[in-house]
């Protein structure tokens, strides 16, 4: 017996180690400070894009201690400074994310606390928040109160729960899967098609829609096609619309959709990862009229509410097909039974679930709606104060879009026009100071904006003209014209 306590002491003594005590926890948390301060000061003078190779030597897990300031030097130069910068305002490609400095600060706080937000009965509290903040977002986009949801981590997992919901209820499985359509735009996310797979449902019929000039799914078209689809004796269950699409950022008629969707007892699916929020603006609400007819909806925190990465929300109208696949109990999870609130982990595959909701509820208290909303406002300007900008120098822009996604491209007859413009565009990722992509609508190489940081600011705007007008100029030497 002697001999255990002794090792249980000796070991003890070792383990203490992850427990700093206050002064150790204090300096830690200076450096930290110190970190943050420099990392936010010095973004607007670094560049948002850097290529380059990470030195995995330097990344290698081994058994010796490090300091946490070599560490956070190892950091910068691995991480931080390497690749694109989804802090820097000056993201512009892609679907930029957030990070707003007091989610962090909620981050913190849930991880030291360690929060268990799965189960009411773990911590009520936690629960409660999420629950809020689904039923703030059901008032925002008019879901019915009884309506289910949760907080994911981002839109592929919201998406994939939504998905496997219109599964159950309209029981699509063994033999029914071949014969059964799902209708979605070419532009649709492509974590879509991968929750299709996950789901066991790859063999499903799925039918690409036709777009009108403004990259919108044409109603008419697809109406005809789920008629003739019916009269060919298949199995039309569930159509999927967006609220800004990722290449162009284009709000589908969602209430067409909607009564198309009624009419043939549809499940209509809702895809506003990126551009759901923008219903906040009063001059593009109009735009969002029949995303309450959705018998799910899918919007990221982290893109339009400018949360990190890491927070996604899925609204559901039917709880049943919900807790179909979702909602089980265990003998030794018999305690944690209660009828108090929604589980979030009735409602989504994660049964271990930090608690996220936190980096949300806390800036919203902080700072209130306002500032929130008058970010998307200002996006919505610097996306039209761009495109003007582009216009002046020459490039030909795609239509006015709805919202802060947009491409361009610049014209050439002397040349190759796609090959001219995937040089202009390789040239702007080796400047790098503001990044942007590509993509291809109808065949044609263009190159895209989306400005949606919370830190892209007018000065960002003009910064990247600038460099678009060097890396022009660069591209005219190239091909000599």
């Amino acid at each position: 017996m002697e001999n255990l306590i002794d090792r249980i002491i000796a070991l003890e003594k070792i383990s203490k180690e992850l427990e700093p005590t206050r002064k150790e926890r204090d300096s830690l948390n200076q450096e930290v400070q110190a970190y943050a301060n420099a990392f936010i000061e010095t973004l607007k003078i670094k560049p948002a894009y850097s290529e380059g190779e990470v030195d995995n030597h330097k990344l290698k897990i081994d058994s010796e201690k490090r300091s946490l300031s070599a560490l956070l030097e190892m950091y910068t130069s691995e991480v931080a400074d390497q690749g694109i910068k989804p802090a820097s305002g000056g993201h512009l490609g892609y679907i930029p994310g957030g990070g707003i400095y007091t989610a962090a600060l909620a981050d913190f706080i849930a991880a030291f606390t360690n929060e268990y937000a799965g189960m009411y009965f773990g911590s009520p509290g936690a629960v409660t928040i999420e629950n809020e903040l689904l039923d703030w977002m059901k008032g925002i986009f008019g879901f019915p109160k009884d309506a289910i949801g949760n907080l994911t981590s981002g839109g592929s997992i919201a998406n994939l729960i939504a998905l496997t919901a219109a599964r159950d209820k309209h029981e699509i499985k063994n033999d029914r899967i071949t014969k059964s359509v799902i209708y979605m735009s070419p532009q649709v996310h492509h974590c879509i098609h991968k929750a299709i797979r996950i789901i066991g449902m790859e063999d499903i019929q799925i039918r690409l829609l036709v777009l009108d000039e403004l990259s919108k799914i044409d109603s008419e078209k697809l109406n005809e096609i789920v008629e003739q689809d019916l009269s060919d004796g298949l199995n039309p269950f569930m159509v999927i619309a967006s609220a800004g699409t990722t290449d162009t950022g284009a709000v589908d008629p969602l209430e067409e959709i909607g009564s198309i969707a009624r009419q043939h007892n549809l499940w209509y699916h809702i895809d506003g990862a990126y551009g759901g929020f923008f219903i906040l603006n009063e001059e593009r609400k109009n735009l969002f009229k029949g995303i309450e007819m959705a018998d799910s909806l899918v919007i990221d925190p982290h893109k339009g509410l400018f949360i990190p990465y890491g927070l996604g929300a899925v609204l559901i109208k039917d709880k049943k097909a919900v807790f179909h696949s979702h909602h089980y109990t265990a003998n030794y999870m018999q305690d944690a039974v209660t009828d108090m609130q929604i589980n979030p982990a009735d409602v989504s595959p994660e049964l271990t679930k930090h608690f996220r909701g936190l980096r949300l509820w806390l800036p919203l208290q902080l700072h209130g709606l306002k500032p929130f909303v008058a970010c998307l406002d200002e996006k919505l300007l610097l996306t039209t104060y761009f495109r003007n900008q582009l216009d002046k120098i020459g490039f030909e822009l795609g239509p006015e879009p709805d919202l802060s996604v947009s491409y361009f491209w610049y014209p050439i007859q002397e040349v190759n026009e796609d090959a001219f413009n995937e040089k202009l565009m390789e040239l702007i990722h080796q400047d790098g100071s503001v990044f942007l992509s590509s993509t291809r609508i109808d065949g044609r190489f263009v190159i895209r904006m989306a400005i949606l940081s919370f830190r892209t600011k007018m000065t960002t705007i003009d910064e990247a003209i600038d460099m678009i007008k060097s890396c022009l100029s660069m591209t005219k030497e190239h091909f000599e014209v």
